[in-house]
């Protein structure tokens, strides 16, 4: 689970192999949602991010479960994968541990809901990852282990 909700390195590559398409495939519609974790040190700044990168409808509730809610639905957004960047990841909710848990909590339920292959076409489950962005390999496993601790 650790492994598919963080790689913590700059120059991560993604091609749409490694995102789950058939190999030699080039057709599908990714998603690719970049976030700046700079800009999300707290709860609202993230929800707005998360609101704004996944254009999330107007009835959005601005709260962890509407979060939660939005990234295991996105009908509005329909695509073959997702792919979540947040770039100066240590930033992310960096005011509170406990809402950084929370947010590693959510994103860890929609990776394994998007990876469930029980109602969706031809019964595959959807890529849905989630890529945090560090500087410093002491700043990734730093954030590896916030991220074991909150998914445990």
């Amino acid at each position: 689970m650790v492994g598919q909700l963080i790689a913590a390195a700059l120059g991560a590559c993604v091609d749409a192999e490694s995102f789950g398409a058939p190999p030699g495939s080039r057709t599908g519609r990714f998603v690719v949602a970049r976030l700046d974790g700079t800009r999300m040190t707290d709860a609202g700044h993230a929800f707005y991010e998360f609101s704004d990168a996944l254009l999330f409808p107007g009835y959005f509730g601005w709260n962890w479960n509407a979060l939660s809610d939005c990234l295991c639905d996105l009908t509005w957004l329909p695509a073959d994968g997702y792919l979540i960047v947040v770039e100066d990841a240590p930033w992310l909710l960096s005011s509170s541990a406990e809402e950084q848990h929370t947010l590693f909590q959510i994103l860890s339920r929609a990776v394994h809901h998007w990876a469930n292959p029980l109602g969706r076409p031809a019964g595959k489950g959807v890529p849905f990852k989630v890529l945090l962005l560090c500087d410093r390999d002491d700043e990734a496993a730093l954030l590896r282990q916030e991220i074991a601790r909150a998914v445990r």
